[in-house]
């Protein structure tokens, strides 16, 4: 059953957690792990719930044609649905990443899970080629330095990252030009094992938290013995004059 409203129709909440229900047993028999596959798809619900009360919150609650007291009372009423939508959500997102907030237990960050590792993956990537070319020199270490990356982070944190790298990689467009061109894939240093960073997609996320939080990167990439030539490698390439 499907639950209508001005001739529309939209799945009901049976449909809902049939529609979730399959999900899960589609990406189970994908290898999926249950508890990843759930945080997926909390996410996404929460996602489209933030989605919606920015829409609205941009200017959608427009002052209509009735007299004042009318437009003062339905105008309090959807401020107080928009409030409540902006509740919704983050209790959402809470349910798939945990009430743990900004931190694990006693203050640590949890380590990354392969989901997070995952979509770290996805949203680094085509930043990664929108500078530069795939390179055969890539160390191939992407889950271990991804892993190094949102160990910094706590899993609200981690929810946003692709958001957060997005930003990063507009905001300084530019110099990451630079730095690809004259370090990375194609240029003349090719072969220099202290700039092997530059031939990894991962390149942009450990920058973005090289500026953001240098001193818990550094931790994260001792504890999983990351070679530290890499790290000093990319901050000078990063620093290179223009």
């Amino acid at each position: 059953m499907s639950v209508a409203d001005g001739g529309r129709q939209w799945p009901d909440e049976v449909s809902v957690e049939n529609a979730r229900a399959t999900l899960l047993q589609l990406l189970a028999r994908a290898g999926v792990p249950s508890d990843d596959a759930r945080q997926l798809i909390g996410l996404l619900e929460a996602g489209a719930l933030a989605l919606a009360h920015e829409e609205l919150s941009g200017g959608r609650i427009a002052a209509g044609e009735k007299d004042e007291p009318y437009e003062s009372g339905r105008l309090d009423g959807a401020r107080d649905v928009l409030e409540e939508l902006g509740a919704v959500a983050e209790r959402t997102l809470v349910r798939a990443v945990g009430a743990a907030g900004e931190q694990g237990t006693a203050g640590e960050r949890p380590r990354a899970r392969r989901m997070e590792v995952e979509r770290a993956r996805v949203a680094v990537t085509p930043l990664y080629l929108s500078f530069t070319e795939v390179s055969e020199l890539d160390p191939e270490v992407t889950d271990e330095v991804l892993a190094a990356v949102l160990g910094t982070m706590s899993p609200r944190q981690r929810a946003g990252y692709a958001g957060r790298l997005t930003d990063f990689a507009a905001d300084h467009q530019a110099r990451l030009e630079r730095m690809f061109a004259g370090y990375g894939p194609g240029s003349a240093i090719t072969m220099h094992g202290r700039y092997s960073l530059l031939h990894s997609a991962t390149s942009i996320a450990v920058l973005e938290r090289l500026a953001a939080a240098p001193r818990e990167l550094r931790e994260e990439w001792d504890a999983v013995e990351l070679p530290p030539a890499w790290l000093d490698g990319l901050t000078t390439a990063w620093n290179a004059p223009a």
